[in-house]
């Protein structure tokens, strides 16, 4: 039996392969470049609008059940009423945003155009005559609710221990967010749009089901394991 000789390594081969130095894993730079992106576009449609005259770019959001109102679906997440506004959004939303972006480029993009076209057209649809709507909370709602309800559908042991614990630690904005504040405009007045949170939670939930629908093929495919 003949043994095959060792091959001689090129002068090139033996050099150390030189590993690029990033503050950041690979992985995680597309989800903080994005979902950072996003904030960072939040930021500056916020000093653009604050630097012009009253309503500024407010005057952009979803105006119920007019036709100009349906631009709004494409740019009220964007737009907020205050710095205090926009800064109340902006932490969960970047969390959420973040894990998320732990399924993927394609399925954080998917979730997010119908989470953001549910929210805004619900609002659209049954938000109060004469009032314009902006802000990132109908997406802060989809995407809590996405990651709550996914491990139901999936029947992912670590999504629902996720789900578990995005639901202790943010479930009472459901209740605050959308019961109590409809619960507010009923009795009395509120400028807390709890319709964008209700359909943006919706559109979580939809999107939820939706994806694991599509997953089911990869999931229940048996795997091949490797013989001795």
């Amino acid at each position: 039996m003949t043994l095959p000789m060792p091959s001689q390594s090129s002068p090139q081969s033996s050099q150390p392969v030189k590993k690029e130095r990033s503050l950041l894993p690979a992985q995680i730079k597309p989800a903080v470049f994005t979902v950072g992106g996003l904030a960072a576009v939040m930021v500056i449609v916020q000093i653009v609008s604050s630097l012009m005259a009253a309503p500024g770019l407010v005057q952009y959001g979803i105006e119920s059940r007019t036709v100009d109102g349906l631009l709004g679906v494409l740019f009220a997440p964007l737009i907020h009423v205050s710095w205090g506004h926009l800064l109340a959004n902006l932490i969960p939303f970047l969390v959420f945003g973040l894990l998320l972006f732990v399924g993927g480029v394609r399925q954080f993009v998917a979730v997010t155009i119908l989470v953001w076209l549910v929210s805004g057209l619900g609002v659209w649809l049954i938000g109060p005559s004469h009032t314009i709507t902006v802000g990132a909370s109908g997406l802060v709602f989809g995407w809590l609710a996405y990651l709550v309800a996914r491990g139901v559908f999936t029947r992912n042991w670590g999504q629902i221990a996720v789900g578990l614990v995005l639901l202790v630690l943010w479930g009472g904005l459901f209740w605050t967010g959308i019961v109590s504040t409809a619960w507010q405009d009923v009795t009395g007045d509120t400028a807390v749009s709890w319709q964008g949170h209700l359909f943006g939670a919706v559109g979580g939930v939809l999107a939820a089901f939706l994806v694991a629908r599509a997953d089911k093929p990869a999931r229940s495919r048996p795997q091949v394991a490797a013989g001795s």
